[in-house]
């Protein structure tokens, strides 16, 4: 026996590398697809390599085999465990697989009698067989296909999905009730699926199945648990409501169903269903679960007086179920049905051929895959015609023109699709068509026609004027993109230009609150599924003791808060200070050098209350880095004194405005020629209000004046103004005694003449403050404050 083992083992073996000669090659070059690729983008590429190779629409000689590699190629890359294997180590499984956990999903992987391998040891061959549930073993499913399959496709279509086991009575007895479920809700679109819980032991663990039989049901990706004990038919489809949206289907009433129709500016159409039913029908929320994103579905019961004037509005025949669905135009529907009951079917029918409104926004990737399809043969081309414009009212007549073109135009509609985008919204998208050759300055209110080859890869070509609405052009712009059309449609040239784009954004997708919320809530309601009864008494006990402990020590803290309250309380009234407790700190006071310009002359110099001085350094640019600090250093003592502000000014950008100040003090009219280089290290304290000012110049130290009282004073302290610059009387010669020109004696004594370095022009201003603050400083009337500042 073992010999024979051994034998088949090898035979078995031998064949495995015979059938390994045909052997998968790069699934991602099969594709076409980058090894980053994500799942959509598989689907995606396979999708459209499906088309283009299937052998009923290719008659190519190897269309078959190609159709085969790339089917393997996508069963591979769609299988996460298969696909990391492949990206570790290269290995494709097309040879076979020895894998610990075989999927068996193909051979009847449950009909094996689970104990066979006890009684078939030592020379045994008795065969026991358990043969129950054998309906559910036709619809089993493994936890890989429940991944890939069903949690994807319940985006457009609700999943109940029962986990069984090998002897479960309870799910046996359950069987009957689960086959008539599904006779009568699979007609109506919701999807079935079993799941052998010892087989799929993780997928049960993760899932939360605490007994067998189990059902969930799986809507947009989510999880949720039946909770009823009692399983039964009319519970399982209650079930099957309660597990949908609870806005899927509307309930309208003639006050309600106009704001319903007029709002399509969502991108939707709007279907209406007229029926006698009290309450919504199962199979009208499975319909409009379907397509909920191309159509919003509202329900309006007949015979009731708050419905009367919309079915007499549309001539709604009253013992019948009728659907109307509507475009941009509310007054009339663009398709009726009417039946006596209508049939999921039907209805879908009626729906997926008018689920777009006349004039659709690309608001996503995949509407436009469905508006506009990638084409890889010319001859089932769809020529997409795109209007662009931005989300705004005045764009609006644009748009409602578009309309009118289509439907006056003479255009074959099943290969014309028509539709507008936001510009500010699919800004990559606009600007991958509106980069290339051919294309406007401004794409904003331009039409583009486009041929997608590929899902990234147009061809296109802009109109070349802009789309117009002014009564005098609007015909040649409607006459303009008529002959395009139908010029592209009619002959064998394809479009100018090409382009590769980008994904469209998904105009539609959660914001982050709202996915945090969601999340929220799903994470609650798995919780609130997976605690048991027995759990539930040591969850409390522990919520009960956390909200104890944290009440305690509240309690002690606000305790400790009144205590120390206390004491300090005592300390202040005793006048003590509180133990660890900081004195208060004194204000900082900081010092502001504030450049004096014509933006803060006003602030600093013209609008100062009584009282208050600036102090200005003139510096230029070469000095301003080595003026400044020592500048800082020594006003800094003075920092805390409210009636002085510090400033410096750039005597190159404003010496007119020096020249006119220094021209006041003269008292007559004459050119005054003055060197900025010498002026550098000057420090004037201007009296904004009274008008007066003082000056520090290290070449001309101040003599001390007498102090006069009245009138004597003012004009003691104006007869010195000749001095400061260089001027001891009137007969004097300006232009050799002109200071601030730099002309100035040479003392033979002194090396250097009176010659000072930029570092030593401050030295002596600490004492002229103190001089300033006594009031002896020498002080220069002026009649205005000039206004040339720059």
């Amino acid at each position: 026996m073992g010999l024979l083992k051994k034998t088949f083992f090898k035979l078995f073996l031998l064949l495995a590398v015979i059938n390994s000669g045909w052997c998968l090659r790069d699934p991602y070059q099969t594709l076409g697809v980058l090894r980053s690729a994500s799942l959509p983008e598989i689907k995606q590429a396979y999708k459209r390599l499906a088309r283009e190779w299937h052998p009923d629409k290719n008659k190519e000689p190897e269309a078959e085999s190609k159709f085969i590699e790339v089917n393997k190629a996508y069963e591979l890359l769609s299988d996460p465990e298969r696909k990391r294997l492949f990206d570790r180590s290269g290995i494709t499984e097309d040879t076979p697989n020895f894998r610990h956990y075989p999927d068996y999903s193909q051979f009847k992987r449950f009909d094996s009698d689970p104990f066979e391998h006890i009684f078939s040891q030592g020379g045994f061959n008795f065969q026991y067989k358990f043969n129950q549930g054998s309906f559910y073993h036709k619809h089993t499913i493994t936890g890989k296909a429940f991944e890939n399959q069903v949690l994807p496709n319940s985006i457009f279509q609700p999943y109940l999905v029962l986990f069984y086991g090998e002897l479960c009575f309870a799910c046996i007895n359950a069987e009957p009730i689960w086959r008539k479920l599904m006779q009568e809700l699979e007609p109506l679109g919701v999807g079935f699926a079993a799941i052998h819980a010892q087989q799929e032991g993780l997928l049960t663990h993760k899932i939360g199945v605490s007994s067998l039989p189990y059902i969930i049901g799986v809507v947009d990706g989510g999880i949720v648990h039946y909770k009823e004990h009692q399983l039964s038919f009319l519970k399982v489809v209650d079930f099957c409501r309660r597990v949908l949206p609870s806005r899927t289907v509307t309930s309208l009433s003639d006050y309600t169903v106009e704001d319903f129709l007029k709002g399509w500016s969502d991108n939707r159409v709007r279907v209406l269903i007229f029926s006698n039913a009290e309450s919504i029908r199962l199979r009208y929320l499975l319909v409009a679960f379907k397509f909920r994103k191309n159509a919003a579905v509202g329900h309006i019961r007949l015979g009731g007086s708050d419905t009367a004037a919309v079915t007499k509005k549309y001539n709604v025949q009253s013992k019948m179920e009728s659907l109307l669905i509507f475009n941009e135009d509310s007054s009339k529907p663009i398709a009726t049905l009417s039946m006596t009951e209508l049939s999921a079917q039907t209805m879908s029918d009626v729906i997926d051929a008018n689920k777009f409104l006349l004039l659709p926004r690309l608001s996503s990737q995949s509407l436009f895959d469905q508006l506009c399809p990638a084409e890889a043969k010319r001859a089932r081309k769809y020529l997409c015609v795109i209007l662009i414009t931005t989300n705004t009212p005045d764009h609006d007549p644009y748009r409602a023109l578009m309309r009118e073109f289509i439907q006056h135009a003479d255009v074959p509609n099943d290969h014309v699709r028509f539709m507008f985008l936001y510009e500010e919204k699919q800004k990559e998208f606009v600007q991958a068509l509106s980069s290339g050759m051919g294309a406007p300055e401004n794409p904003l209110l331009h039409v583009v026609l486009i041929w997608r080859k590929q899902h990234d890869r147009v061809k296109y070509q802009w109109l070349e004027h802009q789309w117009d609405i002014s009564q005098e052009v609007v015909n040649a712009t409607k006459d303009e993109l008529n002959a395009a059309v139908k010029h592209v449609m009619q002959s064998s040239e394809t479009l100018l230009y090409d382009a590769k784009v980008n994904m469209l954004a998904d105009e539609h997708a959660l914001g982050l609150f709202s996915r945090v919320l969601n999340r929220m809530i799903l994470m609650g309601d798995v919780l609130w599924d997976n605690i048991t009864r027995q759990e539930i008494l040591p969850a409390l006990s522990v919520v009960v003791s956390v909200g104890f402990i944290i009440l305690v020590g509240y309690i002690m803290s606000y305790l400790v808060q009144l205590e120390e309250q206390s004491i300090q309380e005592k300390y202040q009234r005793e006048g003590k200070q509180v133990p660890g407790v900081p004195s208060k700190s004194k204000p900082e006071y900081h010092l502001h050098v504030h450049e004096l310009r014509g933006e803060t002359y006003n602030g600093l110099v013209r609008l100062l209350k009584p009282g208050c001085r600036t102090l200005v350094l003139l510096v230029d640019n070469e000095s301003k880095m080595k003026l400044l600090p020592i500048f800082y250093k020594t006003v800094y003592p003075y920092r805390k004194n409210k009636t002085l502000m510090f400033s410096f000014l750039m005597v190159e950008k404003n010496l007119t405005w020096y020249r006119h100040l220094l021209l006041q003090t003269l008292g007559e009219a004459r050119e005054l020629n003055i060197n900025p280089k010498n002026c550098i290290g000057t420090v004037l304290s201007l009296n904004g209000h009274r008008k007066y000012f003082c000056v520090y110049h290290a070449k001309h130290a101040e003599q001390s004046w007498p102090k006069k009282e009245g009138k004597g004073k003012k004009a003691a302290e104006n007869s010195g103004k000749g001095d400061f610059i260089g001027m001891e009387d009137s007969n004097s010669d300006s232009d050799n005694s002109d200071v601030e020109a730099a002309k100035f004696s040479y003392n033979e004594n002194d090396l250097y003449g009176s010659i000072v370095f930029e570092e030593h022009l401050l030295d002596g201003l600490s004492n002229w403050l103190d001089r300033l603050f006594e009031g002896s400083t020498q002080r220069y009337y002026i009649q205005y404050w000039p206004e040339n500042m720059k």
